[in-house]
């Protein structure tokens, strides 16, 4: 294998796949990357068995070929080349070096087989469907901070994407929760999405494609079965597995009854929030929200810093209610919020409330209390 590659290129492709890569291996050529070289593109694979990324990218390939390199060693190279530099890869026929050059520099990395590299099954993908990048961008932004990192309830450490109905009308709709928050988001169904499974997507593979989004233009195709999903953002095809377990009737935790209606301003909410929580304990994170006609009242204590407090005029004409919230979740949810207001349901303060954005329906995000 014989080619030259601009350094961007190359480093922007290496950016993408090498973040599969987990750091510690028990298997070795699972922390290489796999380089293949012909018709004048490289192709870059990295798998961690259950996560699988392709990268095509433009080059000058003077010799066709394939290999393997260790993955976070050549991005760290690439990285601290100058820009602009035209970089030049090559293998010894025996394959088991690769030689990297670039102005004065060069190096030499010891190589795996490319016959060891796990080869991709094949695996049939019924349903097809594609989204402008921009709409699975919020689907992801407006969910993925909700997905537990729990372990043991591993069937909550993803996305939960299937389709459903709003008000008769179908849409696709994204649900995350850890058990103390669970955020809803949804959007008009795709066209090809109708008979999709519910499939929950894992916590890094919606990471990974996350990253793919900043830079993608035009639609994102999106392919998947009871098992599997395959995202393709531009020359970058991601396939994973799925995670094997059945999301919980979230439906059930969204309550239906909470008459007691607050219209915040969400940027003055989140600063007075911010600033109070400053005194609250570590551990606990607590605030309470104190609420009378036209007043919301924020206070946080704690024994070792003191207390806060700070008052906020608001939309609201119910009766008194006092409740607590983890400061970090109500920040959380508020961050998520894009319009200038926020708007709480609430019914007592031992059950769940409702948050949304009063100008967009399309989010809604559900907090438990905390007794404080």
């Amino acid at each position: 294998m014989k080619l030259t590659i601009e350094r961007a290129a190359l480093l922007r492709s290496l950016a993408h796949v090498q973040s599969v890569v987990e750091r510690r291996n028990t298997i070795p050529i699972l922390s290489n990357v796999l380089m293949e070289a012909k018709n004048g593109t490289l192709s870059l694979t990295a798998t961690d068995m259950d996560l699988t990324i392709v990268e095509q990218t433009a080059a000058e390939v003077g010799g066709g070929g394939a290999t393997t390199a260790p993955a976070h060693t050549l991005y760290d190279i690439i990285r601290k080349l100058p820009d602009g530099s035209q970089v030049g890869l090559s293998t010894q026929s025996d394959g088991g070096q690769i030689a990297l050059k670039a102005g004065r520099s060069s190096f030499s990395l010891a190589a795996l087989p490319r016959e060891d590299f796990p080869a991709p099954g094949e695996v049939e993908l019924p349903h097809t469907f594609s989204l402008a990048a921009k709409e699975l961008q919020s689907l992801i932004d407006r969910t993925r901070f909700a997905i537990s990192t729990e372990e043991t309830r591993y069937y909550l450490n993803g996305i939960y994407l299937h389709a459903g109905r709003q008000n008769d009308v179908p849409v696709l709709r994204a649900v995350a929760t850890d058990g103390h928050r669970l955020a809803r988001f949804e959007m008009p169904l795709p066209e090809g999405a109708a008979g999709i499974p519910g499939v929950i997507v894992p916590r890094k593979t919606v990471g990974e494609v996350r990253k793919l989004l900043d830079e993608a233009e035009g639609p994102v195709e999106v392919a998947l079965s009871d098992s599997r999903i395959r995202i393709t953002v531009g020359r970058t095809v991601l396939t994973s597995k799925l995670i094997d377990g059945t999301f919980p009737d979230y439906e059930r935790v969204i309550p239906s009854g909470n008459d007691r209606i607050m219209n915040v301003d969400c940027k003055a909410f989140s600063q007075a929030v911010d600033r109070v929580s400053t005194i609250s304990t570590e551990k606990s994170r607590a605030v309470k929200l104190t609420l009378r006609p036209g007043t919301l009242i924020l206070t946080a204590t704690s024994p070792e810093a003191g207390s806060a407090e700070e008052e906020l005029a608001v939309d609201y004409d119910g009766p008194a209610l006092e409740i607590g919230f983890n400061a970090r979740y109500l920040l959380d949810i508020a961050s998520q919020i894009e319009g200038e207001a926020a708007q709480f349901a609430m019914a007592d303060a031992a059950s769940p409330t409702i948050m949304r954005e009063v100008a967009d329906g399309s989010a809604l995000y559900v907090l438990m209390p905390m007794r404080v």
